[in-house]
C-alpha cells in the first residue's frame, strides 16, 4: 500500500531533514515545496521572479502556484509507492486541495510541535554555503574554516529567509495561516503529533514508528 505522509510544524521545527531521513527509511520520495521553490529562484524562471520578493518578505507564495507545483511533481512516474510532502499545504485551501488530488487516498499526517522562541534560535543561527548549499549552524554544527564551508572552500552566508526579523515574520503568517489548517487536520484519522524539542533521532524513530503502525 502506497503511503502519502504530509510533515506539518513551524518553520525550523526540523521537518525537513526528518522527511528526507524517512524518504530514505520507506524507500518513497521527497517531495519539498522550498526546495522546488528555491530552485526556481536560483534558475530565474518566471515563477522564481515571481516568488523570490515575496519568499524573501516572508510571507507564502499564493496557493494556486503552490498548489500547481506539486500537483506536477506527484504525478511523475516514481509516486507510485507514495511520497513524503514537506512545507505543504500550508493553508486550509491547500490542504483541500491536497485532499481532492488524492481522491481518498488515506494520508498519514505528523505535525512536528517547537516553541517559538526554539524556532528563531535554530533558524536564526542557520549557515548555508553559496556553492552548494551545505548547511551549518553557529551553535549545533559549526564549520572547521569558521565563516568558509569545510566541505567545499565557498563563503558561508546567512539566508535572507533567516535573519531573525524575518524569521518572526515566517512565525506570524504560520501562525496565523497555517495553524488553522493543522486544526482542520487535527479532526481527521492518520493526525499525530509529535514532540520537535528533542534529539532529531528520538523525534525520527517517534515518526517511523507512527508510519509503520498506519
Amino acid at each position: 500500500m502506497s503511503k502519502v505522509v504530509v510533515m506539518l510544524g513551524p518553520p525550523g521545527s526540523g521537518k525537513g531533514t526528518q522527511a528526507k531521513r524517512l524518504a530514505v527509511r520507506f524507500g518513497i520520495p521527497h517531495i519539498s515545496t522550498g526546495d522546488m521553490l528555491r530552485e526556481a529562484v536560483a534558475r530565474g524562471t518566471d515563477l522564481g521572479k515571481q516568488a523570490k520578493s515575496i519568499m524573501e518578505a516572508g510571507k507564502l507564495v499564493p496557493d494556486e502556484m503552490v498548489d500547481g507545483i506539486v500537483k506536477e511533481r506527484v504525478a511523475r512516474p516514481d509516486t507510485p509507492n507514495g511520497y513524503i510532502l514537506d512545507g505543504y499545504p500550508r493553508t486550509i485551501k491547500q490542504a483541500e486541495f491536497l485532499e481532492a488530488l488524492l481522491n481518498g487516498q488515506k494520508m498519514i499526517v505528523l505535525d512536528i510541535e517547537v516553541e517559538d522562541d526554539e524556532v528563531v534560535r535554530r533558524l536564526s543561527g542557520r549557515r548555508t554555503c553559496q556553492a552548494l548549499g551545505h548547511i551549518f549552524h553557529v551553535d549545533f554544527n559549526r564549520s572547521a574554516r569558521g565563516d568558509v564551508c569545510d566541505k567545499d572552500g565557498s563563503p558561508l552566508i546567512q539566508r535572507a529567509d533567516d535573519k531573525e526579523e524575518v524569521i518572526r515574520k515566517r512565525l506570524a503568517v504560520y501562525h496565523r495561516d497555517t495553524a488553522p489548517m493543522v486544526d482542520y487536520f487535527r479532526t481527521k484519522p492518520g493526525f499525530h503529533r509529535v514532540a520537535g524539542d528533542r534529539s532529531p533521532d528520538k523525534v525520527f524513530g517517534d515518526l517511523q514508528r507512527i508510519i509503520e503502525e498506519e
